[in-house]
């Protein structure tokens, strides 16, 4: 058997480098409030979207002869263990596909640095195992809240408590205070992404926001699909869609003021991310609804009014706290 590699040979500049082209292709808007960060913070940040990214592709990926249920959660899984030991023993078994063993090894080495609790990764992979058929635990449609809450902590919730150490918080604020709302931003984000996504996740099987808040508006399983196969949306439908952006904007809202208990530049750039990313709810809104037509997305010019105020304000920052060390 190959011996483990120290995560210290594996975890090269070239590792982080490949988990900031994930995320540059993947998550725009998170990859533009990724730069108000210091470059230590950013690799951290890259590591950790790309980790969570390839599990996601693995759960994504189409079931076919060579790829069934089975033969997918057992990969996904054997990776989960793979970065677990890595965390803990701080080296890594071999790896098949060289673009895993890179991102694995950049984002093991980042929970090691930032002293962050391999169980969240765990608790994430154990989610998304949870959008694959045909396995123990696999949930196609969400038929409560309550339900797809659980869902949400491991998918949204503990990505913002991995965040957490590497944002830091200010002085007098202790990780512990700012928790909550880092649980909070996370599934308000997650929700967005439900709201976005209908039509896509529908053609996967998958219905995320509650059936028994759609059927309040007179909506079933028949009516989300027909919108999705004709990319018109139905009168009810547009009611209850409505709601769920008012729903996720209590969300935000709730969750805001834990940005601020966040040290500089971490504040501005989660600041940045709530901005745009809750921008996508008024585009929906512009866009009559009609989130089966087109993808909801924010256009460069508003990115660039949220974002470059914010830069200044995190440079400014950064320079303020290397002053007073100095």
């Amino acid at each position: 058997m190959p011996t483990p590699q120290p995560l210290s040979t594996i975890a090269l500049p070239q590792s982080y480098e490949l988990c900031r082209d994930i995320m540059a292709s993947h998550g725009r808007t998170y990859s533009l409030a990724t730069r108000l960060l210091a470059p230590r913070q950013q690799r951290a940040v890259w590591s950790l979207y790309a980790w969570a990214r390839i599990v996601d592709d693995y759960v994504d990926c189409p079931a076919d002869a060579d790829r069934s249920p089975t033969h997918i959660e057992a990969t996904v899984t054997r990776l989960s263990e793979l970065f677990h030991s890595a965390v803990v023993i701080g080296s890594l078994d071999d790896v098949h596909r060289d673009r895993d063993r890179a991102v694995i090894s950049a984002a093991a080495q980042t929970f090691r640095d930032y002293d962050i609790d391999p169980q969240l990764s765990a608790d994430f992979v154990h989610s998304m195992l949870m959008d694959v058929p045909d396995t123990s635990c696999h949930i196609a449609h969400f038929e409560t809240w309550e339900q797809l809450d659980s869902y949400m902590w491991g998918s949204a919730a503990v990505i913002g408590l991995e965040m957490m150490p590497i944002l830091g918080t200010r002085a007098g604020v202790s990780r512990e205070e700012a928790t909550p709302y880092a649980e909070l931003l996370g599934k308000a984000f997650q929700v967005t992404n439900f709201l976005r996504d209908i039509a896509e996740d529908f053609r996967r099987g998958r219905i995320y926001l509650p059936l028994n808040e759609w059927e309040a508006f007179g909506v079933g399983t028949e009516e989300i699909g027909y919108c999705a196969a004709t990319g018109q949306t139905t009168p009810a439908v547009r009611q209850a869609l409505a709601f769920f952006i008012a729903r996720n904007r209590a969300l935000y809202a709730e969750a805001s003021s834990g940005v601020d208990m966040l040290e500089v530049p971490g504040r501005q750039a989660i600041r940045a991310a709530e901005i745009l990313y809750s921008d996508i709810l008024g585009e929906i809104e512009r866009m009559n609804y009609n989130v089966f037509a087109q993808r909801a997305q924010v256009g460069r010019a508003r990115k660039a009014k949220i974002a470059l105020p914010l830069l200044f304000t995190a440079v400014a920052g950064r320079l303020r706290q290397e002053l007073s060390r100095a």
